[in-house]
């Protein structure tokens, strides 16, 4: 065959495919959208991915529906993510462990942001220190105190080492001279909340939406924010900084779907998690549950992680961790 009819066939060939690619994208979603939630049902993580979904369906001709794969610290369930075909019918979630912990770690064979495409950020939500009722604790001064008197006798729940909460109790005690026992526990704040129940652990960290159940009951008692403002929806827990401490830390939530996923489809996607966000469902049910809401669009997430994974690295360095 001359050389000039195969390179005209290639070219056919290569227009076709672009065009099935750019018929796809414009027909999308096609089917009902899968959306994994790499931690276990019932904390902060899940309940917002699904309440800001069950909005975003409303304005798709699909369902959207959530299901659980906790596991290595949310990479088991980001893994299927980024296996899954990129045409926006599976999506997840990132949370602060699989910007920063996992990619530090370097456990997690084949993990990496570059496989996952940023569609938005919804909220940002600073830590909080929470203590028992039944250990007594009613304030910061005091715990800090008690494990300076006690050494090692406060018991803190935190998520597993390299994890924001876990760098929080880490300084905390390099800045006030406190001693506590750090205990771990992998997965979300649902583990931390049974051990304060079953007297495991005194105080835990994590956002006071995840213990927003408990500080209801009167089971537990918000002690500090780690922010510099006060939260809004809970008044009587004070940022840390009015205690002279400079100490902020918390997580984020953020939209992704697998790399390659087509610009079209990611601009359907943002679209419509941007009008459940704005809507007024959302913004009231959010700010009840004392998670700040915090849009980023698809044009910044990217530099905003990638920002924020650099300033964490750089201070567990410090920390030698």
């Amino acid at each position: 065959m001359p050389t000039h009819k195969l390179i005209n066939r290639m070219a056919c060939f290569i227009g076709a495919s672009l065009l099935a690619s750019s018929a796809i994208a414009a027909d999308f979603p096609q089917r009902d959208i899968r959306l994994i939630v790499p931690w276990a049902a019932g904390g902060g993580t899940d309940g917002i991915s699904r309440k800001i979904s069950n909005i975003a369906e409303q304005s798709l001709p699909v369902s959207i529906y959530a299901e659980n794969i906790s596991g290595a610290v949310s990479a088991t369930g980001l893994t299927q993510l980024m296996r899954s075909r990129p045409d926006g019918h599976t999506l997840s979630v990132l949370t602060y462990d699989s910007v920063i912990t996992v990619p530090r770690s370097e456990l997690v064979p084949g993990y990496s942001l570059d496989k996952m495409t940023p569609i938005a950020r919804i909220t940002q939500e600073a830590d909080a220190i929470v203590a028992s009722k039944q250990s007594g604790i009613e304030s910061l001064d005091e715990l800090i105190e008690t494990a300076k008197a006690k050494p090692g006798t406060v018991r803190i729940g935190v998520m597993p080492e390299g994890s924001g909460p876990y760098l929080a109790a880490r300084r905390l005690e390099n800045m006030t001279g406190a001693d506590f026992n750090i205990i771990t526990y992998p997965g979300a704040a649902a583990a931390e909340s049974e051990a304060l129940l079953s007297g495991e652990i005194d105080a835990a960290i994590a956002s006071l939406g995840d213990f927003a159940g408990l500080i209801e009951s009167g089971d537990v008692q918000g002690l500090v924010e780690l922010s510099s403002e006060q939260n809004p929806t809970y008044p009587d827990v004070p940022p840390i900084s009015e205690g002279g401490i400079d100490l902020e830390s918390g997580s984020f939530i953020v939209l992704v779907a697998p790399a390659n996923t087509p610009e079209d489809t990611i601009q359907t996607l943002e679209s419509a998690y941007q009008e459940a966000f704005e809507s007024d469902e959302f913004q009231q049910w959010v700010s009840n549950i004392g998670v700040t809401p915090s849009w980023l669009g698809s044009d910044e997430v990217g530099d905003w992680m990638l920002a924020r994974q650099e300033q964490v690295f750089a201070l567990m360095d410090e920390l030698e961790l």
